[in-house]
């Protein structure tokens, strides 16, 4: 059975020949879906058109800002690289200072084995951004943590440095470095002829000959621990200034302090005298270390 057509006449003006077409029954229906689906997909992409053109300043903003973030970026991972060579001169510098002042080092320790920079790649401006961020974001996190690490080690460094520089801050304010009286040494320290038996003795300190109501001075900080009356040194004055070291003042003719008080090195303690047994206005000045006597004079800086 033949499927069914439709007819289509065409009567022209005038006498031409009338033609006919036979088209299949389906076509106009298929015509009709064609059209509809052309008319669709242009619409669609009239659509996308001005969808795109309407969206073409932001994406030359968000192009512009990309570029900005890159440049950004790259700019904090030179900055990462710079500090992180600082901090490797700070580091061997730290060394140095610890060397100097006798303390432990440690091979070892060096927090900067290992670490470089960023790859020069990441730096780069020309660097498609898209291949390069993550790597840049993780390069720069990886910096931030050494850094980050080494201020803290850098930390606990440092305070032991300045505990121990305290500590020796403290151990030279206690050393008596001058001559607590100006005058001439009339009597070293050690053996000698006593001037009022005529025996060999050890003498305990030394005597520094001056005028009568001279002044004394603390020659380090220290706490006033006595202040005494004895028959051969007279009036004794003693100061301790920690780490063991005790100094001694006797003859004297005044003490201008009171036990317990405070004394910094240079501020005036006491006047030269002539008390006790004495052969003229004189000072006699000791310096123990772990209560044995020493010579003041290995403590004196000229």
């Amino acid at each position: 059975m033949s499927s069914r057509k439709i007819t289509i006449f065409v009567v022209p003006d005038g006498t031409n020949k009338v033609k006919q077409f036979r088209i299949p029954k389906f076509f106009p229906s298929f015509f009709v879906l064609l059209f509809i689906f052309c008319s669709a997909y242009l619409f669609s992409i009239i659509q996308d058109y001005y969808t795109m053109k309407t969206r073409l300043p932001r994406l030359s903003e968000l192009q512009k800002e990309n570029a900005q973030q890159k440049r950004e970026c790259t700019y904090l991972a030179q900055r990462i690289n710079q500090i992180t060579k600082r901090m490797v001169e700070l580091d061997e510098f730290d060394r140095k200072l610890k060397i100097m002042v006798n303390l432990k080092t440690g091979d070892d320790n060096s927090q900067f084995k290992g670490v470089g920079g960023s790859d020069p790649i990441l730096l780069d401006p020309g660097h498609s951004m898209a291949k390069t961020h993550s790597e840049l974001v993780r390069s720069m996190h990886r910096a931030l943590d050494n850094l980050d690490h080494e201020i803290a080690l850098g930390k606990e460094d440092k305070a032991g440095l300045y505990k121990f520089l305290e500590n020796q801050k403290m151990l030279l304010a206690s050393t008596p470095s001058i001559r607590p009286a100006k005058g001439w040494m009339s009597s070293g320290f050690g053996y000698r002829i006593s001037p009022f038996t005529g025996q060999k003795e050890f003498h305990r300190g030394i005597d520094l000959a001056t005028r009568m109501g001279a002044p004394i001075v603390a020659p380090a900080d220290g706490v006033v621990l006595s202040i005494i009356r004895d028959h051969g040194y007279g009036k004794i004055l003693t100061i301790k200034h920690g780490y063991g070291v005790i100094t001694k003042y006797a003859h004297l003719k005044k003490a201008l302090v009171k036990k317990g008080q405070y004394v910094k090195r240079g501020e005036t303690i006491a006047l030269v005298g002539n008390s006790g047994r004495s052969t003229g206005p004189h000072l006699h000045y000791e310096v123990h270390l772990n209560k044995v006597a020493v010579n003041p004079l290995r403590y004196i800086l000229n």
